[in-house]
């Protein structure tokens, strides 16, 4: 009989290339966060017809679209701490459920207060889902893909707001606002039974907690079969210093967190606000400028699209060079709103103009969702990932706000372009922030050195 051995679960997942077992689990994650994705946008598309049926002015509708970013916020905070206290599996599973029922929910709702209650409550389950797929997916794969994993995972979600648009337009005319949502719920309840069936649960998180051995054994002789691991071995993680207490908010602000940790926060915050705010109000905003509605809501799903196709090229960059290359696209993004805002120009111009200037603030928040969860330890990374994403809903929820505000006020609505250039300008200095204290202070913090993979 083979006598137990120490395996170190980090040596062994960080010596190995992307395989099937990675794939699927980013197949999996990519399903849910299109329906994600959908849902955010699907709000904005089928704007216009809840507020001809039901009478909505344009305060109410900021209203709604920040309620739901209100309980994504909130949910956010309940849901990272049940994913590093119970498990990264079990709380997905349960939001899939849950987002999915209140979606189709929302489909017979007939009343602006409805709308908001409902808006809540599916944005609560929903505002965990994201931040737990990153986690799962970083547990999973060596350092130097992880950046790139994230952003691909998160081709879902632009997948999902590129897809609001059309099938809106396809739809909402025939069948009413309520389609959307009713495709949108079904579609979702289908993911959360395939996530049932097959989402794993993370080795990382279960070898910090101490937890089913058995299970990791398992699941590292699927990624690796030559390893034979057995329950009776002991797992560890020789990349981190173990952490045996429960969940502190300080433990987000220890070592070089204490500079990471805000810096993140401020970027991913104004970049969520610059996304809410473009997504929320620009089919509107473009309709207001005389475009026809089916061109407002195509030329806001390419932008979106595109905006994603921006951020993968990006994360090769990111996982080989760091934080400072997310400050490219915030960069370039200032000139493109600054003209579009304040430039007269024709019809013909303004729009693949601004395209190119929405998928240019999509892919700058691309970038920094990217490194949400990258540099916080496994025992704490739902909390650091799910913390970033909560306290950055302030920002989503004050975007909805800020342009029922401004288009009220009457302020031109190509205005509203210029407006935006401050927010990539603070992303980009946040981003250039982070990479200088990475560059200063590698990962040594949590690192206790790298022990053999078994022994």
């Amino acid at each position: 009989m083979t006598s137990p051995r120490t395996i170190d679960v980090a040596a062994v997942l960080d010596s190995r290339k992307l395989g099937g077992f990675n794939y699927k689990l980013i197949l999996l994650s990519w399903l849910i966060t299109v329906f994600d994705g959908f849902d955010m946008m699907m709000i904005s598309f089928t704007a216009p017809y809840m507020r001809d049926e039901l009478r909505l002015d344009t305060i109410m509708l900021g209203n709604v679209f920040s309620a739901g970013i209100v309980g994504m916020m909130l949910g956010g905070f309940f849901f990272a701490y049940l994913g590093d206290r119970i498990g990264r599996r079990p709380t997905i599973i349960g939001a899939a459920f849950a987002f999915g029922l209140l979606t189709l929910a929302t489909a017979f709702a007939s009343s602006y207060e409805q709308l908001l209650f409902l808006r809540f409550f599916d944005g609560f389950a929903i505002g965990g889902m994201l931040p737990l797929a990153w986690a799962l997916n970083i547990e999973y794969v060596p350092g130097r893909f992880r950046s790139t994993v994230v952003t691909l995972i998160m081709m879902g979600y632009s997948f999902g707001t590129a897809m609001a648009g059309p099938l809106t337009v396809w739809l909402a005319p025939t069948y009413g606002w309520q389609a959307v949502f009713a495709f949108g719920g079904a579609a979702t309840l289908i993911c959360a039974v395939l996530l049932w069936l097959m989402l794993p649960e993370s080795v990382r998180f279960l070898t910090s907690k101490n937890r089913r051995p058995d299970v990791v054994a398992a699941t590292l002789n699927r990624i690796a079969p030559e390893l034979q691991a057995s329950g009776q071995d002991r797992f560890e993680l020789g990349d981190e210093r173990k952490i045996t207490s429960n969940f502190r908010v300080s433990q987000l602000f220890e070592g070089r967190l204490r500079w990471i940790t805000p810096l993140l926060w401020i970027g991913y915050t104004i970049s969520s606000l610059a996304i809410y705010f473009s997504s929320s109000w620009g089919p509107i905003v473009l309709e207001a400028m005389e475009f026809p509605r089916n061109t407002a809501a195509y030329v806001s799903s390419i932008g979106g699209f595109l905006g994603a196709i921006a951020g993968l090229a990006l994360m090769r960059f990111t996982d080989r060079h760091g934080p400072f290359s997310v400050a490219v696209y915030p960069i370039l993004a200032i000139p493109f709103l600054l003209m579009l805002g304040l430039v007269p120009m024709t019809p013909d111009l303004f729009l693949p103009l601004s395209i190119v200037g929405t998928a240019l603030v999509g892919g700058a928040h691309f970038g920094i969702l990217s490194i949400a969860g990258v540099y916080y330890p496994s025992a704490v990374r739902a909390n650091g990932a799910g913390w970033a994403t909560s306290i950055a809903k302030a920002g989503a929820i004050v975007g909805p706000l800020i342009g029922a505000a401004v288009l009220a006020a009457g302020v031109p609505a190509v205005r509203t372009f210029a407006l935006l250039a401050v927010c990539p300008a603070i992303l980009a200095l946040s981003a250039i922030g982070i990479g200088i204290v990475v560059r200063r202070r590698p990962d040594i913090d949590f690192a206790v050195g790298n022990a053999a993979t078994a022994s």
